[in-house]
């Protein structure tokens, strides 16, 4: 592709917290990269526990599998036709659909190693999806798959978005970090001495504030985190969680509802013996540890720390992350140009470029891949 190449990409992205699709049109005027349009479609409350209930074990699950990554792709389809009705572009104007599918199962290489290729039967990612579905009930070319040659070749096969992270919010002169804070939160770290990019996953995002709130208030989600805000950090069972395993491992790292979930809340409060802490101060304690296993993992220089993802719409998180690292300027990924909640979908738009392009799609030092990967499958229009 030439540098003065113009290209709508459409994005599709339904995360850990299971809210719903996320759906954006990428601009590419050369080497300048845009949202044009997105829209949001609530998860069918169906749907969201089907998707639920399939991150464990249960019966008949290849069967409840396909029926909902079936309705999953419907769900898709009604996200890409609002956005040719919004942008009112013809199907024939966008090159692909980069639809990355639900994770229900994430087991790559152990946290902080390598896989051998040769033992990568021992390592898997499971998104669920039907792009050959996709491309026939929108007519457009559809590219999937993102995660698995990653996995394929010895890597986490995530995070996937710090490429991207890379080519929107890099900075010749600045420190920056980007924060993906979805159900589970990634960061990326971009040097600006010379050029690098590392990046893992950081840990729990939202994905345990949602399970806690949702137990106690019958609410999906804390809104602005105004409930955390009411209550009070509980320091002795906060240091429990920190103790995890996982934390104490240095990237390449990822992970998934397979370890942080409602029964590792009860684990470490009963570890602490925390039964008598309040519910809102357990979610207060949540809240903190989100932030501080984000910003604990920031360089001393970092000076600003971009926040995408629902994360940057808690109030009370994003005030958190700010105490932790007063030095640091934290701020919703808005101001850098992009919208907090565009940012993931728009990245796998960005990602099935790349794949069209035959261009690696991942970053070696975040993955811990052997090499540089073209990523995805293509199911033509």
């Amino acid at each position: 592709m030439s540098s003065n190449t113009v290209t709508h990409t459409i994005g599709l992205m339904s995360g850990t917290s299971l809210d719903g699709v996320d759906g954006v049109i990428l601009l590419r005027d050369g080497d300048r990269l845009t949202v044009t349009h997105s829209t949001h479609l609530d998860m069918p409350s169906a749907l969201r526990r089907q998707l639920f209930d399939l991150n464990t074990p249960g019966d008949n699950e290849l069967q409840r599998a396909q029926w909902a990554a079936n309705d999953l792709v419907r769900l898709y389809a009604r996200a890409v036709e609002a956005l040719l009705q919004v942008s009112r572009l013809e199907k024939s104007a966008i090159r692909a659909v980069g639809a990355h599918g639900q994770t229900v199962r994430h087991q790559p290489a152990a946290p902080g190693a390598r896989a051998r290729v040769d033992e990568s039967w021992l390592a898997y990612t499971l998104q669920l999806n039907n792009p050959a579905l996709l491309a026939e009930l929108t007519g457009i070319t559809v590219v999937a798959d993102f995660r698995s040659r990653d996995v394929a070749a010895g890597g986490q096969g995530a995070p996937l978005v710090p490429a991207f992270h890379r080519a929107v919010f890099a900075r010749p002169d600045l420190q920056v970090a980007v924060v993906n804070i979805g159900g589970m939160a990634n960061v990326t770290l971009l040097s600006s001495a010379d050029d690098t990019v590392t990046g893992f996953d950081t840990g729990p995002g939202n994905v345990l504030m949602d399970a806690w709130c949702e137990q106690h208030t019958g609410h999906l989600f804390d809104a602005n985190g105004d409930w955390a805000a009411q209550g009070s950090v509980n320091e002795h069972l906060l240091q429990h969680m920190l103790a995890d395993p996982f934390f104490q491992v240095t990237g390449p790292k990822s992970t998934g509802r397979e370890l942080f979930n409602a029964p590792w809340i009860r684990q470490h409060m009963e570890a602490a013996q925390a039964g008598n802490t309040t519910p809102v101060d357990i979610q207060a304690t949540l809240c903190e540890l989100t932030a501080r296993t984000v910003t604990d993992t920031l360089p001393a220089d970092t000076r600003h720390l971009v926040v995408c993802g629902g994360g940057a719409l808690n109030r009370c998180l994003m005030r958190s992350m700010q105490a932790a690292r007063p030095n640091c300027n934290v701020q919703a990924s808005d101001a850098w140009g992009l919208p907090a909640m565009d940012v993931e979908a728009a990245a796998f738009a960005w990602l099935a470029e790349q794949t069209l392009l035959r261009l690696p799609g991942n970053v070696v030092a975040v993955t811990g891949a052997e090499g540089p990967r073209v990523l995805g499958a293509v199911y033509p229009a």
